[in-house]
């Protein structure tokens, strides 16, 4: 396996180096086109389970897996470079809401394996394009830096262990299902991200391997700060005791609203950088409406002034979008960095 993780993180470095990389798109926004109902989300295995299934996404890698490889080919035949694994909620912090904490491990492996199967595909077709898998470690619905009772703000809904245990099965079942790299995302307390990051060196130094890790926070609104609190800076020196791959933002903004924040952490880190932003804010009705063509001329500009390496899209956007976004990533040249991380 070491041979294998060091084969796969040499590629992907390559490729970032060479040229702009691709990241997917929504997977939510892909999976509500299907309107899967109750009994979809839990197909013949789980039709006597007594807990409530519908809305949780990730069980749909074991109950409806041909809709996630669609998912994932719909994005790589848009022009994708990595797709990220339908796993954003694949820890067992996020699973008690379902009372399936037992599946995590299951989860991980199966939607990793799906995401490696598709890839290969396309790899095999162009050689000279390979495509990578992301295994998607979110932010679990839990924070470990604030109360959530405004009565008792000395209050913790979780502990820095109990995250790292969580992360820790997560990031185990991801690695042995294939994926390419870790992306620890959509981070709005970075505690939360350092124990992730924590689990992943303690995983890497257990099982003797070397896979490359992205982060990307997220800025929630004008103020330019994360959930917890963190400027950009602040939340770039957080978690640069590790070495990454690439560093970015994605979420809670569109690419209009998130540039400026994009060109500090650019202008600060000498990581690769990345950004997935939203399909612009979300209308009276939590809908997107920025079209491909609108998001791209937005793109572009991040492209123009060399703020990114990575460049994908989160709520809202689709293959559409990414295309949109493929086709013109394709003309310019990556930001370049003054060190090798």
């Amino acid at each position: 396996m070491f041979v294998l993780q060091i084969m796969k993180m040499s590629r992907i470095r390559e490729e970032v180096s060479k040229r702009i990389l691709v990241l997917d798109g929504a997977m939510g926004t892909m999976l509500q086109r299907y309107n899967f109902s109750e009994s979809d989300f839990r197909g013949e295995r789980f039709k006597d389970y007594p807990t409530p299934l519908k809305g949780n996404n990730d069980l749909l890698s074991l109950t409806q897996p041909q809709a996630i490889a669609e998912v994932h080919r719909k994005y790589f035949e848009a022009g994708a470079d990595i797709v990220e694994t339908n796993t954003f909620s694949g820890t067992t912090v996020a699973m008690a809401d379902y009372n399936m904490e037992d599946l995590v491990y299951e989860l991980n492996f199966e939607s990793a394996k799906i995401a490696k199967q598709v890839a290969n595909e396309f790899t095999k077709q162009n050689p000279e394009k390979p495509r990578f898998v992301a295994g998607s470690i979110g932010p679990t619905n839990k924070t470990a830096s604030m109360s959530p009772d405004v009565n008792k703000p000395e209050y913790r809904a979780i502990t820095f262990e109990e995250l790292r245990v969580a992360y820790k099965t997560q990031v185990e079942a991801l690695i042995d299902g294939g994926v390419d790299v870790l992306l620890v995302e959509t981070i709005f307390d970075t505690l939360n991200a350092k124990a992730a990051l924590f689990a992943i060196e303690e995983v890497k130094e257990e099982c003797q391997i070397d896979i490359p890790i992205m982060v990307s926070g997220t800025i929630t609104d004008a103020s330019g700060r994360t959930l917890s609190g963190q400027t950009v800076e602040a939340f770039l020196t957080s978690i640069s005791h590790v070495p990454l791959l690439s560093v970015g933002f994605n979420c809670a903004l569109g690419a209009e609203q998130l540039k400026p924040y994009l060109q500090r952490l650019s202008y600060e880190t000498q990581y690769y950088t990345s950004a997935h932003p939203n399909a612009g804010l979300p209308n009276a009705f939590g809908e997107y409406d920025q079209s491909a063509k609108q998001m791209q001329l937005l793109i572009e500009a991040y492209l123009k002034d060399g703020l990114v390496n990575i460049i994908g899209g989160c709520c809202g956007t689709n293959p559409e979008h990414i295309k949109a976004i493929a086709e013109v990533a394709n003309t310019y040249k990556p930001r370049e960095i003054n060190v090798e991380v």
